[in-house]
């Protein structure tokens, strides 16, 4: 079920400074078994919201079906949202090279590499934006490869009656559960397309957990690729084995292990302080070890922070003290 509505967040995260609470962070979180089954809820499962960059997989997994071919790590490069690394524009120039294309073709904005470091060093170095160092040029880079494959035109491949973006489309409709509430368009200028947090969860579940899916594997085995050497993403995904995960702007959240079953999160408030820790205690809820999870249940983006409790209530999952 899919409502179009004000979210009716809970709150997930308590900001402490000398045992006051100092802040909140509302959002939602679930956690959803292999077959659907909704394990834990806090907040608003059905209310639809826009995913973001957490719906790379389900994109990748439309252009896989769809006859694109090319290696793990490329493959995890088009769910990716990037830091910019040498490595992440280097991929993406291979993915365009696999169909005779060049930057120049891409249809993303120009942009400074998404990672602080890398993107200081760019400027430090004089360099323009570029097309191949925004976050999103390796999911491009793949769309232009799909739609090379098909004979399908290449300057309008982000618009939402193309015949990649329809495949796209029935792809998120499939996995979700869910038609789209809305479709918008994104930071990047692909369709974005609007579910619940439940259907998102879903989705994630089940490519999980596809014996055939590509885009699982790849993610799991080339996490650097899906984020970068700095990103919490990336170290989730290598700390908790056979974890496939992906995170959003706006502070969207999902992973899933590989039976299937999935957490999503979505801090109301687009924080990313709070992304991190309400995504670990789900995961420990999933039966994760809460061992592997201990170094992201304080990574919140800001130095000082650190979780000091967790399921206060049926809403709390969280308690962040500075």
């Amino acid at each position: 079920m899919i409502e179009t509505r004000v979210p009716r967040h809970a709150p997930l995260v308590h900001l402490l400074r000398d045992g006051l609470v100092e802040g909140v962070h509302y959002g939602s979180v679930v956690v959803v078994a292999p077959d659907g089954t909704v394990l834990f809820q806090a907040g608003d499962l059905d209310a639809a919201f826009y995913p973001r960059s957490a719906a790379k997989p389900i994109q990748a997994t439309a252009m896989a079906r769809l006859g694109l071919e090319l290696p793990p790590e490329l493959l995890a490069l088009s769910a990716a949202s990037h830091s910019g690394e040498e490595l992440h524009l280097v991929g993406a120039q291979r993915i365009l090279d696999t169909a005779g294309l060049t930057e120049r073709d891409l249809r993303n904005p120009a942009d400074f590499p998404y990672d602080p470091v890398e993107r200081d060093a760019w400027v430090a170095a004089g360099r323009a934006p570029s097309r191949l160092a925004h976050n999103c040029s390796g999911k491009h880079s793949a769309m232009l490869a799909t739609s090379a494959r098909h004979g399908w035109s290449l300057t309008d491949y982000m618009d939402p009656a193309h015949p990649l973006q329809r495949a796209i489309a029935d792809t998120v409709a499939e996995l979700t559960g869910q038609t789209p509430a809305h479709v918008a368009v994104d930071g990047c200028g692909t369709p974005l397309f609007a579910v619940s947090l439940k259907g998102l969860t879903t989705a994630i579940g089940r490519i999980a957990q596809a014996p055939d899916s590509v885009i699982a594997p790849a993610m799991r085995t080339h996490p650097e690729m899906v984020g970068g050497s700095r990103r919490d993403v990336t170290r989730l995904a290598r700390a908790v084995p056979g974890l496939l995960a992906k995170d959003g702007f706006e502070a969207v959240q999902v992973a899933a292990l590989p039976d299937g079953t999935a957490i999503g999160v979505k801090i109301s408030d687009g924080s990313d302080r709070a992304r991190m820790p309400v995504a670990a205690a789900a995961l420990a809820l999933a039966g994760v070890d809460p061992e592997l999870l201990d170094p992201f249940a304080g990574t919140t983006g800001l130095d000082g922070l650190r979780v000091v409790g967790e399921l206060e209530n049926a809403s709390s999952l969280a308690v962040i003290d500075r």
